[in-house]
């Protein structure tokens, strides 16, 4: 079994994807009008160990992937959120087979008998768009609706397109879709193309492309991060010749069929970011597992030069601590972050490293390279007393001893990771604070309410009469 197997999973309950009847992620009936929230009761103290589930990311891109295997696939460590039903739901909806159990996903792609992804399923999520790689390059064509997924900012498709194009598909916009299909009747073709930018989606959409080409395929200024390495050795282990996987340049040969896999899913670095900022941000100290220290060591980093004390318990467990000393003025320092691609500061643990800040003593600038609109979270967290000054794609904030306070209110999760950014400030405010809109937050983390809780939160997932007035 590839990828991480010497972990143990716990097990874990998952619905059939087909069908999705979710446990955790209930639906209210759209004529009761109902929002469902977080309330959380703070200041909170934290303490114990929790356990980090798969990788979102690196689920999106495998589970598309799964469209270039004939036969089964099987995933495991596979985290229940509705980013991952969204997708499973995509390839259902193409006449592939899926289903989910215990934490594992099985899918058969041998019955796919459609190659246009339909438009409500794809404004759910912006993952969906990978399946345009490998319903092209197995079965010649792919209609697929601009993605949805989060307002953070202009994130086009055209180095997807334009890469597609270089291995000889003809890709055209149509009323809003991308029609694409391989010239004459034939296949893929090899072929170089070098990314503008090292985007993760459209490096993943190629190499699932290229992988079913005719010909070698290389692929520079590549990005480099985690769950393109993780997606390279699914490939790899279904048949595919990917080497470079990890730096900036791919070399993708070619093959006619790729067969179905088993893999583990490795462990989730920004949901494991988020609760090592968690234990920060209520000086409190936990411990968690499973996680892979070198995928957030720019977070332990920056952490560590804040006063957190992280240590490594054994290979996948890592204990944050930001508990106070007794002598006086020891409490976390401010330091400022730029996001960047991998290795960098990653720019989904932005909004989460923002809320910290508030919480320290100096001003911070945060600057965001990554995306052009990812700073609306800022406006939330002012509402719960935090002191940030936005310009452009910079804020400076300031800390507790420079104007922040932190109190409970009313706030908005306008995207998932700012969405997280507000739970973590709720942890860390006085009083209560309700959050709204938290389907964006359940998009990325599983059953955050009750790691959350295991580890002391008060914290509830609870239902309102629709505030539409918030918006």
């Amino acid at each position: 079994m590839a990828l991480f197997s010497n972990i143990i999973i716990s097990p874990k309950p998952f619905v059939l994807s087909c069908s999705y009847q979710n446990t955790h992620l209930s639906k209210t009936p759209q004529n009761t009008k109902q929002d469902a929230i977080f309330k959380i009761k703070g200041p909170a103290t934290l303490s114990g160990h929790i356990t980090i589930s798969g990788s979102k990311n690196s689920s999106l891109a495998l589970i598309a992937a799964t469209l270039c295997c004939s036969g089964s696939s099987l995933l495991h460590n596979v985290p229940n959120i509705s980013d991952i039903q969204a997708m499973a739901s995509i390839l259902c909806s193409l006449g592939a087979k899926v289903e989910s159990f215990d934490g594992k996903m099985m899918v058969n792609s041998d019955g796919v008998g459609k190659i246009e992804v339909d438009l409500e399923e794809m404004r759910k999520i912006r993952g969906g768009f990978f399946v345009i790689g490998p319903l092209v390059a197995r079965f010649g064509e792919a209609v697929v609706a601009l993605p949805g997924g989060c307002n953070i900012g202009k994130r086009p498709v055209d180095l997807h397109l334009r890469g597609l194009r270089a291995l000889g598909a003809v890709v055209e916009l149509r009323d809003g879709k991308v029609c694409a299909h391989t010239a004459n009747g034939k296949g893929l073709v090899g072929g170089r193309f070098r990314l503008d930018y090292p985007s993760v989606g459209a490096t993943e959409t190629l190499m699932m492309a290229a992988s079913m080409a005719d010909g070698i395929t290389l692929l520079s200024n590549v990005a480099k991060e985690p769950e393109v390495v993780d997606l390279a050795r699914f490939l790899n282990d279904s048949g595919a010749s990917i080497e470079g996987a990890g730096s900036d340049t791919l070399v993708i040969r070619g093959k006619s069929q790729l067969y179905g896999s088993e893999c583990v899913i490795r462990p989730d670095r920004i949901e494991a970011g988020t609760f090592m900022i968690a234990a920060a941000i209520t000086r409190s100290c936990i411990s968690m597992s499973p996680v892979i220290p070198s995928r957030v060591s720019c977070l332990i980093d920056k952490l560590s030069e804040a006063g957190c004390k992280i240590s490594q318990v054994d290979q996948h467990t890592l204990r944050v601590s930001a508990v106070p000393e007794l002598y006086p003025g020891d409490d976390l320092k401010s330091f400022g972050i730029k996001t960047s691609p991998f290795p960098g500061f990653p720019t989904d643990l932005q909004p989460q490293i923002m809320a910290l800040l508030t919480t320290c003593t100096g001003s911070s600038l945060v600057e965001e390279s990554v995306f052009d609109n990812r700073m609306s979270h800022a406006r939330e967290l002012q509402k719960l007393g935090a002191r940030i000054q936005v310009n452009g794609n910079s804020a400076i904030v300031f800390g507790k001893d420079k104007g922040s306070s932190l109190c409970g209110s009313r706030v908005i999760a306008r995207d998932l990771r700012g969405g997280a950014s507000l739970i973590l400030a709720g942890l860390a405010a006085k009083g209560t604070t309700e959050i709204h809109k938290i389907e964006h937050i359940e998009r990325g983390y599983e059953n955050i309410v009750t790691k959350l809780q295991n580890l002391g939160a008060d914290i509830e997932r609870s239902t309102l009469p629709s505030l539409s007035s918030l918006v």
